[in-house]
């Protein structure tokens, strides 16, 4: 008989921040009863996964063990930990249980994609507790940049892990609860075999900030503001919408949210209750009719996202608003790094509209995540044996490893496909399983390394020609002809490059053998080899080719 272990496998979130999965799983080895925390997205760009519309988590391995499966946990609504739920549900088919605010989003998903929200669960929160197998789950409150986030203190016959989910010290975030420490230490009270631990800001060095401390910064700047202001933040930052509300109320001017996103994340939080006492606000059609001085817009679009309502306002308008001279646009968010260049574009515009530009001032943003000082204390009020770092890139990891050491707790750095065993009294790496991501694509999936992205990236880069002949009883029918797409029209030549292709592949034809005349694939392969070096030597590119050969039958 197999002895019992207690396994971790992040499959998402360690090693990148963002697209959060991560599995555990108790009983005899590779037969564990496992259960899944998070299935979120991470956001493409334009360098490498160009037209992808989302990145997650492969499944392949928790799918190809789907039958061990219990349940899902969803820590809390950011998309990077709830966004994939609806997408992948189909091939994991356990129930999902969340608090209220993240089951409200998490159905929605699952709506969108055509899947039962049925299957989405409200739990109540510590001392509650859900049983899934071996495994007894507790989603215990902790303070984040959105509301009701929760850690997990998850219960196996081999001992207790603990789950930090996203978080930060706040003890009075505005909107969502508190941080407790006196309630923390009590549900984690006992032997605490690992502390899974969110590592995204473990490189600031400095105690983390309180959501309630931005209010009187931003009234003042909005009180001050003499024409039409315009404030962008994450949109599921539900206490700053409410701030930025409040500012724009208090300044006597009308309040309007623009953007499908906020509007959303505000109405869930009334919903479910969390969100109270929200200010008054007017639609967009409404909105037009104000006085630019007595209106303030608060718009989705922080992170340079170009469907967005800022990126739309930079381009000229957006439901028939738009940006004048003398204007404020405020950024209340971070820059998350890899958006670097949407957001400089959208700074770039505005400042050719005239438009004045408040970014980048921690006067009028805190992070959703603790800073170190903020690592070391919750590493103390958990006690664990050891702290196993996620939700941050390898850099992050390695760092929060030396932290938790420096802090005198055991730390193993566990990258995504790392499976750890935390049965023992040191727990390691003994295995690794399949962890790659798989794309949305328009409306279907796609795998990674199916070379679909791969070859858009080529065309991109070197252009497509589309080479195409026609023969009869194994004989030329006419010449040659090729499609140009991404290429320049006229080489080094100075003749047309279409032209050029067409002559050296219809002199090749010509001369060449019976032999490679009947065989498509010694055919395709000289077609495609002429096109490419006729293209290095007239424009510097090799280009991508397709090659058509069409036989007429007899």
């Amino acid at each position: 008989m197999s002895q019992n272990r207690l396994i971790y496998v992040p499959l998402g979130g360690a090693g990148e921040i963002g697209m959060n999965a991560y599995v555990y799983g108790y009983g005899p080895v590779g037969q564990e009863r496992l259960i899944l925390v998070d299935l979120g997205v991470t956001f493409p760009d334009m360098e490498t996964t160009p037209g992808v519309d989302l990145i997650m988590a492969d499944m392949t391995w928790l799918v190809e063990n789907r039958d061990r499966l219990d349940a899902i946990f969803i820590t809390h609504a950011h998309e990077d930990h709830v966004g994939a739920v609806g997408r992948l549900w189909s091939e994991l088919r356990a129930p999902v249980y969340a608090r209220a605010f993240t089951a409200n989003h998490a159905r929605r998903k699952m709506e969108e994609a055509g899947q039962d929200p049925d299957e989405v669960l409200t739990v109540e929160p510590w001392p509650e507790t859900v049983e899934a197998g071996p495994f007894k789950v507790a989603f215990v409150p902790i303070s984040h940049s959105i509301p009701e986030s929760a850690g997990l203190v998850i219960d196996t016959p081999a001992g207790r892990v603990v789950h930090s989910g996203d978080f930060k010290i706040d003890l009075e975030p505005g909107v969502g609860e508190a941080f407790d420490e006196a309630m923390w230490r009590e549900a984690t009270a006992g032997r605490v075999r690992a502390f899974m631990c969110d590592s995204t800001n473990v490189f600031s060095m400095h105690p983390g900030r309180s959501e309630s401390d931005l209010g009187v910064e931003i009234e003042k700047l909005v009180a001050g503001a003499p024409h039409m202001v315009v404030a962008t933040t994450f949109a599921s930052n539900v206490a700053r919408v409410k701030t930025l509300a409040e500012a724009g109320q208090a300044a006597g001017r009308s309040v309007c949210l623009l953007g499908r996103a906020m509007r959303r994340m505000i109405e869930a939080a009334v919903e479910t209750g969390v969100l109270e006492d929200f200010p008054k606000t007017i639609p967009p059609e409404d909105a037009r009719d104000v006085p630019r001085e007595n209106l303030m817009l608060i718009v989705t679009g922080s992170q340079g996202e170009r469907r967005a309502a800022t990126a739309q306002l930079a381009r000229g308008k957006y439901l028939g608003l738009e940006m004048h001279e003398g204007d404020m646009f405020l950024f209340s968010s971070k820059t998350i790094p890899g958006n670097e260049r949407g957001v400089i574009r959208i700074l770039n515009a505005f400042s050719e509209m005239g438009v004045d530009i408040v970014s980048d001032d921690d006067r009028y943003h805190v992070s959703g995540h603790a800073n170190r000082p903020d690592l070391e204390r919750m590493h103390r009020i958990v006690g664990a044996e050891t702290v196993v770092p996620m939700h941050g890139e390898h850099r992050h990891l390695r760092e929060h490893a030396k932290v938790a050491k420096e802090g005198g707790f055991q730390s193993v750095v566990a990258v995504n496909g790392a499976m750890v065993d935390l049965t023992k009294a040191t727990p390691h790496v003994v295995e690794h399983v399949e962890a790659d991501r798989v794309y949305l694509d328009g409306k279907v999936i796609i795998g990674a390394l199916d070379g679909i992205v791969r070859d858009r990236i080529r065309m991109a880069l070197n252009g497509h020609v589309i080479v195409n002949v026609i023969l009869e009883d194994d004989a030329p029918l006419g010449e040659p002809w090729v499609e140009i797409m991404g290429l320049p029209e006229v080489g080094t030549s100075r003749a047309p490059l279409a032209d050029v292709l067409e002559e050296d592949l219809n002199q090749f034809l010509m001369r060449a053998a019976d032999k490679t005349l009947r065989d498509d694939d010694k055919l395709e392969d000289e077609l495609r080899r002429i096109t490419r070096k006729v293209t290095q030597d007239e424009i510097g590119k090799k280009a991508e080719v397709t090659v058509v050969v069409s036989r007429l039958e007899e």
